[in-house]
C-alpha cells in the first residue's frame, strides 16, 4: 500500500515556485491532506502553498511512510540516508541521475523505490496525487515507462471521458518494475482497463498482463522500436526473421493483450473495451448520409470487421435503406428519435456484434439549441440500448463536444471525432484475445550439445533427416553405400550456402569432395542422400531465446530466400501442436500446403508436431540458445529436414560461420 494509499507522505524539495516540480508535487500531495499526513520539506524553510515546511526530515516527529524525491541529484544521497535512518519504507524518485549506490542502500534497507527519473504516481481511489500534471478520475489504469507519454495518455483519457483510475510512471525501474505496477491493478476496484507504455520488457510482464485479463481488465499495449541491429547480428535465419515487434505481438497473444501504434489509439480502444468488448466481428452501420455510411463500411472491412447483410430490419423509419450500412436518408434529421430506432433494430436483430453510428448526430444541439434536449434524450436512449443488449455501440460525431456527446460518454458509449478512429478502435476491440492454452512439455532429448550438423541431427531425434554419414577422405566418399543423388556438406558451417559449403545433385561426389576440401580445408564433411520427393514445400522452423520474453518459436517460408520473403509467424514457446497448426495457417504461403493448383495437400499435422517439439526442446533446455531447421521439406507423406543448426547458450564466438574448417584454424 506504500505507493497506493500511504498513511503519510513527505515531499522533499517542495516549492512555492509554480515553475518547479516541487510546487506541482506539493500541490498534488495536499489534495489528500484529509486522508493522510502531508509534510512539505524545503531546506530554506518558510511556507509553501500557505502551509508551513520543515528544513529536513529529521525535524518531523515521526517518519513518513512515503518520501518524494524532488531535489537535485547531488542532494539525494543525504536525503535518502536521513530517510532510511528514520525508518522510511518507500521513495518516489522524480530526480534523474540518482547514484547506483543510493539505490543499493534503499534495497538493502528493505525499502522500495519507484523510479528514478519518473513522473510520479496518482490514485483516484485514495486521493494520492504525487505527480506532475492534472488527472481526471476515471476507469483507465496507466502504467508508463515514459512520463510524458503516460501524461499524454492521461490527457487523452480525460478528453474521451474515461479518465484515469491509477497512474504509475515507472521511470528507470531501478526497483519497482512495470510488472509489479500492473499486478497492483488486478485488485484495484476503480480500474476496468489498463493502458501500458513500455520501451523495454522485463521479467513478469506476460504473467502480469495475463492476470489482468483473467480479472476482466483488458490490457492495451503501446511500444516502440524494432531492432534492425539485433537482426543483423543474428546467427540464424530465425534470429534475422524475428523482429522485436513480432515477439511483442506473440507475447500479447499469449497474455490476451492488444498492441496499438499510438497513444490516441490506446485511449480509443480502452474506451471501447471499458464499455464492453464486442462478442464478434459483425458490425452494423447507421448514418443519415449515404456517403458517411459507405466510408464507415469500407473502413470496417479494412479493419478486419464484417458488414453482414441484414434480414431483421422491421422498425426502420420510412425511407431508410434496408441494407447494411443503413442510410436514414434524412429521416434522422426529420425526427432525431429515428437514430435510436435504427440502433435498436440492429441491437435487437441479433445479426451484429457492434454498431457504428456515424455522422451529424451530436451536432444538432449546438447548431439548433432548441433541439438540444431532444438530442440528449436520444443519446440516453442509445446508451440504454447498448447496456441492455450487450451489443457494443460506438459513435462518430462531427462535433467534438456537445451535451449529447457528453451524455453518450457518461452513459458508456465511446464517441470519436473521426470515423477512422471510431472504426479502428472497434476493429482492435474485436480481435480475439483468448490466451494460448498452457503447455506441459513432453520429455525432450537430453543429448549433450556438440557443434556441427551431424550432432544437431542427433540432438533433434524427433525430426526425420535423410540418410547420411561423416566423411573425411575421398576414400570415405567412394565407399559410401548411400543412394544417389547425393549432397555434400561442410559439417561445421552454420550457413553453408553463403560459403560454398554445400553441393547438391552430385554426379561425381569424390571430385566434389576434393574440390570442397581443397577450398575449405580438412575437417568433417557430411555425405547425405537428397530428398527427391515431389510436391514438397520448403519452410523454416526455428526457436530462439528472446532477451525479454524467453523462448520463442517461428515458422516461415524457408530455403535460401527465407530472409527475402519474410513470410513468418512467431509465438512464445512452448506451443501445442494445435497452436502450431494455427501458426502455419497464418502464413502467406499456407495455400501451398493445402494443395495448390491440384497438387496433393502436405502433411500439416506432421509439420505442426515438429514445430511443437522444437519449441518444447528449446523451452526445456536452458543450455541451448537457438534451434533451426532450414529447409524443412513438407510433403504429402511427411516432413524431412535437410539442414539443422543448434547454438548453445553462452559465448558463441567460436561457433560463428566461417570459411575455414576447424582443422584449418
Amino acid at each position: 500500500m506504500i505507493f497506493s494509499d500511504p498513511a503519510s507522505v513527505a515531499v522533499v524539495g517542495a516549492s512555492d515556485d509554480p515553475a518547479k516540480w516541487g510546487h506541482w508535487l506539493a500541490r498534488g500531495a495536499l489534495v489528500g491532506h484529509d486522508r493522510r499526513a502531508v509534510h512539505l520539506v524545503n531546506r530554506g524553510g518558510g511556507a509553501v502553498l500557505g502551509r508551513p515546511t520543515v528544513r529536513s526530515l529529521s525535524e518531523l516527529d515521526e517518519a513518513p511512510e512515503l518520501v518524494v524525491l524532488a531535489v537535485p541529484a547531488a542532494h539525494v544521497p543525504a536525503v535518502v540516508d536521513e530517510a532510511l535512518a528514520a525508518g522510511v519504507r518507500g521513495f518516489v524518485g522524480i530526480t534523474a541521475g540518482i547514484d547506483d549506490g543510493v539505490i543499493s542502500r534503499i534495497r538493502e534497507a528493505g525499502a522500495r523505490l519507484l523510479g528514478p527519473n519518473c513522473l510520479g504516481v496518482f490514485d483516484a481511489a485514495t486521493s494520492l496525487h504525487l505527480a506532475w500534471g492534472r488527472f481526471q478520475a476515471g476507469s483507465l489504469g496507466v502504467v508508463s515507462q515514459s512520463g510524458q507519454v503516460g501524461l499524454e495518455i492521461a490527457g487523452l483519457a480525460a478528453a474521451s471521458g474515461i479518465g484515469v483510475s491509477r497512474f504509475v510512471s515507472v521511470g528507470n525501474q531501478a526497483d519497482v518494475t512495470a510488472a509489479e505496477a500492473l499486478l497492483d491493478l488486478v485488485s484495484h476496484d476503480l480500474t476496468t482497463a489498463v493502458g501500458l507504455y513500455l520501451e523495454s520488457f522485463g521479467p513478469g510482464i506476460v504473467t502480469a498482463m495475463t492476470e489482468l485479463r483473467k480479472a476482466g481488465k483488458p490490457v492495451v499495449l503501446l511500444t516502440v522500436g524494432s531492432s534492425a541491429a539485433a537482426r543483423e547480428a543474428a546467427l540464424t535465419h530465425t534470429g534475422a526473421l524475428t523482429s522485436a515487434s513480432d515477439v511483442v505481438d506473440a507475447a500479447c497473444r499469449r497474455a490476451g493483450a492488444i498492441r496499438v501504434p499510438t497513444p490516441a489509439a490506446l485511449v480509443d480502444l480502452a474506451a471501447v473495451l471499458t464499455s464492453g468488448a464486442p462478442r464478434g466481428a459483425r458490425v452494423g452501420v447507421v448514418s443519415d448520409s449515404g456517403g458517411q455510411g459507405a466510408i464507415a463500411a469500407d473502413l470496417a472491412v479494412a479493419a478486419g470487421l464484417t458488414v453482414p447483410a441484414l434480414s431483421a430490419v422491421d422498425g426502420l423509419p420510412a425511407g431508410a435503406s434496408r441494407r447494411n450500412p443503413i442510410d436514414l436518408a434524412g429521416s434522422g434529421e426529420r425526427d432525431l428519435a429515428n437514430y435510436a430506432r435504427a440502433v435498436e433494430v440492429l441491437v435487437r436483430g441479433g445479426e451484429v456484434d457492434s454498431v457504428v453510428l456515424s455522422g451529424y448526430f451530436g451536432s444538432y444541439g449546438p447548431d439548433t439549441p432548441s433541439l438540444e434536449a431532444a438530442e440528449v434524450a436520444v443519446a440516453d436512449r442509445i446508451c440504454s440500448l447498448a447496456r441492455d443488449s450487450g451489443v457494443t455501440v460506438v459513435v462518430h460525431s462531427m462535433r467534438e463536444d456537445s451535451a449529447a456527446v457528453r451524455a453518450l460518454r457518461q452513459g458508456g458509449v465511446p464517441v470519436q471525432l473521426t470515423i477512422e478512429r471510431a472504426v479502428g478502435a472497434l476493429g482492435h476491440a474485436s480481435t480475439p484475445r483468448g490466451a494460448a492454452a498452457e503447455v506441459w512439455p513432453r520429455t525432450v532429448s537430453a543429448t549433450p550439445f556438440r557443434p556441427g550438423y551431424l550432432a544437431a541431427r542427433d540432438l533433434l531425434d524427433f525430426v526425420e533427416f535423410p540418410k547420411a554419414h561423416a566423411v573425411t577422405t575421398a576414400a570415405d566418399v567412394a565407399a559410401s553405400p548411400l543412394r544417389r543423388p547425393l549432397a555434400l556438406k561442410a559439417d561445421w558451417l552454420a550457413h553453408k550456402s553463403e560459403h560454398g559449403g554445400v553441393r547438391l545433385d552430385l554426379a561425381d561426389p569424390v571430385a566434389a569432395f576434393e574440390e570442397m576440401r581443397a577450398r575449405l580445408g580438412p575437417g568433417t564433411y557430411v555425405l547425405e542422400e537428397m530428398d527427391t520427393r515431389e510436391h514438397v514445400v520448403e519452410l523454416v522452423v526455428g526457436a530462439r531465446r528472446d532477451h525479454s520474453f524467453g523462448p520463442v518459436v517461428l515458422v516461415g517460408a524457408g530455403g535460401v530466400h527465407a530472409e527475402l520473403l519474410r513470410d513468418t509467424v512467431v509465438e512464445l514457446a512452448p506451443v501445442t501442436p494445435a497452436t502450431a497448426r494455427d501458426m502455419v495457417s497464418r502464413l502467406t504461403c499456407a495455400p501451398l500446403l493445402a494443395g495448390w493448383r491440384g497438387a496433393p495437400a502436405a502433411d500439416v499435422a506432421a509439420l505442426a508436431e515438429v514445430i511443437a517439439r522444437v519449441s518444447e526442446t528449446l523451452a526445456a533446455r536452458p543450455d541451448l540458445a537457438e534451434i533451426e531447421l532450414n529447409p524443412v521439406r513438407v510433403g504429402p507423406d511427411g516432413v524431412v529436414a535437410v539442414d539443422a543448426l543448434v547454438i548453445p547458450a553462452g559465448p558463441i564466438a567460436g561457433l560463428r560461420a566461417s570459411v575455414g574448417s576447424p582443422a584449418a584454424r
